[in-house]
């Protein structure tokens, strides 16, 4: 290999080789990031070694089971996607001169900010701006700012949790819901106006993934261990054991909606961490584009008191 030098890179390199190598990374293969890309394995390969040539330093570091950035890689990489970033941007820009507000918006939140909060937000976002094609990612509320950081999302709107990891990003505060407890209709603690988290322990608590690190948090304050009998990935899964007579759960308020209290007993959460806060995250350093911007705009200027839309 050569010394990198970045007027041969310039000279040498174009953006498609570039793009090829991101899927080289996020495929973990090259042959599946050749296909991704609508190439031949070997003509993706060899691209490959050429950059590799230029920069002077082996950028992907191959194994039996594929492809991973070297740590020279994935400085390139970072860059790379700010290169990228920087395309889609001036293209939304130069476009909105003649078209309005275009391009790409990639959101990335958890379903239970989804369904009570974003589905309509959503909504009336494509209505004012339909050049926007939206592509919404329903993931884990621990991936959401990783997924922004990464530049796999231009927009991540999460719960506060326990230990998240908002490195890379910037957070701006959205809106509050409460956690509420949901116990079958007739359990011993149907009766009761609230309860706290001491109460629940004994009832086999039933965790959704989102709230795990919270109930976990909780229980070494009171100087026990918690492990959930039942631990689900859904909210919707979680109520239904409620129903089912199988314990009880804790969830946001917004999510029971007249139908789901129809079938459970709903009970105030007497905790300070019951006030679940949301925010949304943007990528640290990252100029937004226009339909980012126009999105913020959006989801910021909302009445103060309108807490829990989905019930409106």
């Amino acid at each position: 290999m050569g010394t990198f030098n970045r007027l041969h890179l310039i000279r040498q390199v174009d953006l498609f080789t570039l793009r090829l190598f991101l899927s080289a990374i996020e495929e973990q293969q090259i042959g599946r990031a050749a296909m991704r890309e609508n190439i031949a394995a070997s003509t993706a390969t060899k691209r490959i070694q050429v950059l590799e040539d230029i920069a002077g330093i082996q950028l992907l570091e191959r194994g039996p089971k594929g492809v991973v950035a070297s740590p020279a890689g994935a400085v390139l990489a970072r860059y790379v996607r700010t290169i990228f970033d920087s395309l889609e941007d001036m293209r939304s820009e130069i476009a909105s001169f003649t078209e309005g507000v275009r391009g790409d918006l990639s959101i990335a939140s958890a379903r239970t900010i989804l369904v009570p909060f974003l589905a309509r937000e959503l909504g009336a976002f494509s209505r004012e701006y339909p050049l926007v094609d939206l592509a919404v990612h329903d993931v884990e509320n621990a991936e959401i700012a990783r997924q922004v950081a990464h530049g796999e999302a231009d927009i991540g709107v999460f719960a506060a949790a326990y230990e998240l990891d908002l490195d890379g990003v910037d957070v701006t505060p959205y809106r509050r819901d409460r956690l509420v407890a949901v116990v079958p209709q007739d359990h011993l603690l149907s009766e009761r106006a609230s309860v706290t988290f001491q109460d629940l322990l004994p009832e086999n608590l039933i965790a959704a993934d989102s709230l795990l690190g919270a109930f976990r948090a909780a229980a070494r304050r009171l100087k026990q261990e918690f492990e959930p009998g039942y631990h689900v990935r859904g909210a919707d899964v979680a109520i239904s054991l409620v129903q089912a007579g199988l314990g009880v759960t804790v969830q946001p308020e917004c999510l029971l909606t007249p139908d789901v209290l129809a079938r459970v007993t709903m009970l105030e959460l007497a905790e300070p961490w019951a006030v679940r806060k949301i925010h949304i995250a943007t990528a640290h350093g990252r100029t937004p584009g226009p339909a980012t911007r126009a999105f913020l705009h959006q989801l910021l200027d909302r009445p103060a008191d309108d807490a829990c839309p989905s019930r409106g």
